[in-house]
């Protein structure tokens, strides 16, 4: 699709976390409807299916430039790619993943990183049993070997599943070596020791506790 300038100046502007936040989802739902061989849709049908409103998905993507055509709707393997290309799923970006136990290996067994812009290149453990072995053809190493290893790897972003204790060490390390970009499943607050690190915090205690509030107090969470 073309962009004219005023798009390009659309993009030029602050664009908010929650916004942000949608993209996956818009991609996600994309993906099903063109699985159904669908071609064209439209900002109320996205709305009805994503439970959202008609008007909040046309000011989220103008928010990124004109997509769709007046009277037409929107192509749905275009606008697909459009927001693949947004979120930059097509960059395999270089990541490794530190700490191979129960929620480690789930994530490094179970998540295509391709199909999610990253490319998982190291899984790094101190469990002597577990060096050396291969998950879908990637090796797990020591974490003493991340220092040999991190030119080779150049890491883009790293998947903190480690042990509270030794969060601070484990980030420091990789921060020391140029990662900025982490995906923490640790409870260790990240921003607190590097506040210019951009943290995705994953806390799945806390949103099973959010379902039981709901629960207990009967109130639907937004």
């Amino acid at each position: 699709m073309k962009k004219n300038m005023e798009d390009e100046q659309k993009r030029d502007k602050p664009i908010s976390k929650t916004v942000i936040s949608r993209l996956p989802r818009y991609y996600r739902f994309l993906g099903m409807i063109e699985a159904e061989g669908v071609s064209k849709t439209s900002s109320s049908d996205l709305a009805r299916r994503m439970g959202l409103t008609a008007s909040q998905i046309r000011q989220d993507l103008n928010c990124f430039g004109g997509f769709g055509q007046q009277g037409y709707g929107y192509n749905v393997s275009e606008l697909k790619k459009d927001i693949g290309d947004i979120l930059g799923i097509n960059n395999n970006y270089s990541c490794v993943l530190f700490g191979a136990g129960n929620i480690g290996m789930a994530i490094s067994q179970h998540l295509n990183f391709s199909a999610l812009g990253f490319k998982l290149t190291a899984i790094f453990d101190i469990n002597k049993n577990l060096i050396g072995k291969k998950i879908y053809g990637v090796e797990i190493h020591d974490v003493s070997e991340y220092e040999s290893l991190k030119e080779k790897l150049n890491p883009k972003a790293a998947i903190l599943c480690t042990p509270d204790e030794v969060g601070f060490e484990t980030t420091k390390l990789l921060y020391d070596s140029g990662v900025r970009y982490f995906w923490n499943f640790s409870h260790y607050n990240i921003n607190k020791d590097f506040e210019d690190a951009i943290v995705e915090n994953v806390h799945l205690n806390d949103s099973l506790m959010t379902l039981c509030y709901a629960i207990t107090n009967d109130d639907k969470i937004d």
